[in-house]
């Protein structure tokens, strides 16, 4: 029987077969490489704002602490937006004909609270409880970073379901006293995982569930993996 087609076929339909997992690859590479970027993430984004607030002249310069403008952040799952009367404790007094802080006195004359736009925006499928992270040693500097230094305020993390889970899987990473949770100058000590496994112990974080480990009858050994409740899909999806 004659052959149909010359030996070179099978060279061509291999090259074909390989190029094409090569594209299939690299497309999902850039997906992927798309996904991450600031473009989706919105990361360091900084949004218009009806008053251009600097969180750098405020807490840096001023030393505000956090909760004087987000007064929930401890006992809620919203950490809370100054109202006007806030803003007005001391603009009533100094910069009371600055051109920027012209929204803030028309709010105040007409009652109309101001619509600030929200930096950290997360999907309505995930929820965060800001007092239940606050009370369990995680800091405000941890999300949103040192926003003592930040101008105009920016979206400091990419807010990924990866980004949230690296601080369920090992909070002892991140975690720090109570007492520092609203300090911007704190940093993590040299012997960090030391301290954060006794915090992590103190605060009642559980990254295991030992009810489900599964146990050899003869030796009296786990043999699976104890599970993490921390990435539970409900802890952040309800």
């Amino acid at each position: 029987m004659p052959q149909l087609f010359p030996p070179v076929t099978n060279v061509l339909a291999k090259a074909t077969i390989f190029g094409a997992a090569l594209i299939a690859a690299g497309l999902l590479w850039l997906i992927m490489q798309i996904s991450a970027s600031p473009y989706i993430t919105e990361q360091d984004v900084v949004r218009e704002q009806p008053v251009p607030f600097s969180h750098e002249h405020h807490v840096a310069g001023l030393g505000i602490d956090c909760r004087y403008c987000h007064p929930t952040v401890e006992e809620s799952r919203f950490a809370g937006m100054p109202s006007t009367k806030t803003c007005m404790t001391c603009h009533s007094q100094i910069w009371t004909n600055a051109e920027l802080l012209a929204p803030v006195r028309e709010s105040w004359a007409n009652g109309e609270p101001i619509r600030w736009n929200r930096v950290h925006d997360l999907p309505d499928f995930a929820q965060f409880n800001h007092a239940i992270h606050v009370a369990k040693g995680v800091g405000c500097t941890t999300c949103h970073g040192q926003i003592d230094q930040m101008p105009l305020t920016r979206q400091f993390a990419t807010l990924q379901m990866g980004w949230c889970l690296d601080c369920h899987r090992a909070p002892e990473q991140f975690i720090r006293p109570r007492e520092q949770v609203f300090s911007v100058q704190w940093r993590p000590p040299s012997n960090q995982l030391e301290v954060g496994k006794k915090l992590k112990e103190l605060y009642g974080i559980k990254t295991e569930s030992p009810a489900t480990q599964a146990v050899d009858p003869h030796t009296g050994v786990g043999v699976l993996p104890t599970p993490n409740p921390l990435t539970n899909c409900s802890i952040c999806h309800y």
